[in-house]
């Protein structure tokens, strides 16, 4: 089945809707996308414990379906709510996680007061939730802040709009969610990716690299961003040094980055291989926000009977 992300790319009637190809080739996406990482490293520094939910692959796709469940809930009264039963039949099909992990990925968000229930119920199974207001607030600011990356591309008004009118979020949101969680060049990322966005806390740590590299130099075969340590990183995000180490150590058999000698004295480096693949696979994000925002702003000017088609 060609997922939403996939088909929007060749659209003919796609025009206002900036494609991966569009992005990776805009000659302001490395100044857009280190802006966005430094943003999305600010969120996890304000909420460390609150964004740790997003902070790998696993998380984040589970993370982002719950939330659109909820969304769904909002826009539309009729459909089902979210209960622990209805995402272990989302990601049943998937190898995203087990049902298992997606029953205590539920229970952590309850207990960090991100979900909380609409009614009580004896049973975990069918009992019926919706996120908090602070988790609204946050999953807000993450997709505005993309809005403002994409704006940066083209001059957009995007965020402007967003902000005129909140329901735009609760409409695009699942819209992107589903994209996303169907698209293998997001959710199977290349090899050097994944080794960190597969590990606890490593999407947060991909995005601090990435941070660091100049958005004004040519890539070369390997990008010097000075001294680093792996101090850094465990005592950010709440790691610990064996799993920093072993993610670093991965990284480095992939020759994604790695020190300039041996030991944490001298230079780090970034392989351009690395960068690369991490431009394109966050493109294919920033193209499927831009693709389900501009299906939001018809749905909200739409009459309602129309809504929610397409």
């Amino acid at each position: 089945m060609t997922s939403i992300s996939t088909a929007m790319r060749f659209a003919p009637d796609a025009a206002k809707v900036l494609t991966v190809e569009a992005i990776v080739e805009n000659r302001l996406y490395a100044f857009a996308l280190r802006d966005a990482a430094l943003k999305l490293i600010a969120m996890h520094d304000a909420a460390p414990r609150i964004v740790r939910y997003t902070a790998d692959m696993k998380r984040w796709l589970l993370t982002q379906s719950i939330v659109a469940f909820h969304f769904q809930r909002v826009t539309s009264p009729s459909h089902p709510g979210l209960t622990a039963a209805k995402l272990n039949a989302l990601i049943a099909e998937s190898e995203v996680a087990s049902k298992n992990t997606a029953f205590a990925h539920l229970a952590e968000m309850r207990n960090y007061g991100l979900l909380v229930d609409t009614h009580e119920s004896g049973d975990r199974r069918v009992r019926q939730l919706r996120i908090s207001d602070t988790a609204e607030a946050l999953i807000r600011e993450w997709f505005d802040e993309h809005l403002k990356s994409l704006d940066m591309l083209d001059r957009g008004t995007r965020f402007s709009r967003s902000s005129a009118d909140r329901r735009l979020l609760w409409y695009a949101q699942p819209r992107m969610s589903e994209s996303l969680f169907h698209d293998p060049d997001w959710a199977s990322p290349p090899q050097t990716v994944d080794a960190f966005v597969r590990t606890a806390s490593g999407s947060n740590i991909l995005h601090d690299l990435m941070s660091r590299v100049s958005p004004e130099q040519e890539l070369e075969t390997r990008m010097s961003v000075g001294p680093l340590r792996i101090g850094e990183f465990f005592k950010r995000y709440a790691i610990s040094r064996t799993h920093a180490r072993r993610l670093f150590d991965r990284a480095q058999l992939l020759e994604a980055c790695g020190w300039d000698l041996a030991g944490e004295r001298s230079g780090f480096w970034i392989g351009a291989g690395l960068i690369r693949d991490y431009r394109h696979w966050q493109a294919v994000k920033f193209a499927a926000i831009d693709e389900a925002f501009e299906w939001a702003c018809r749905q909200v000017s739409e009459p309602a009977g129309r809504q929610r088609e397409a």
